[in-house]
């Protein structure tokens, strides 16, 4: 399965790379829909999958696909912890600070009980 990148909106796709690790079915993300659109004669497309190969490319397939498992596939749990990068915005810090000083003062009244 070939996925592009700048699909809008976003949810025709976002579900196929979770279904396609549950099935252990191989797919990339490439970078543009008009790329995948050249490559089946039309202006655009949104996803493309894969259902047979000729005989005489078969090998050249299989080096593909063994590619797209170990840079997709295999790597999807470090994948989605780096997505994001774990810094909270200005608003959500305020707000765990807020909740993180009504916690504390809480404690300092349970204590001078």
């Amino acid at each position: 399965v070939i996925i592009a990148h700048d699909v809008d909106p976003i949810e025709l796709v976002i579900w196929l790379p979770a279904l396609c690790r549950k099935m252990d079915i191989p797919y990339c993300i490439v970078k543009s829909q008009s790329r995948l659109g050249a490559l089946v004669h039309m202006k655009t497309a949104t996803a493309l999958a894969i259902a047979s190969v000729r005989p005489e490319d078969r090998h050249e397939f299989s080096q593909l696909v063994t590619a797209i498992r170990q840079q997709y596939n295999e790597n999807a749990k470090t994948i989605e912890r780096t997505w994001g990068g774990g810094i909270m915005g200005v608003k959500s810090q305020a707000a765990t600070a807020k909740m993180q000083r009504a916690i504390e003062k809480e404690a300092a009244k349970k204590a001078l009980m």
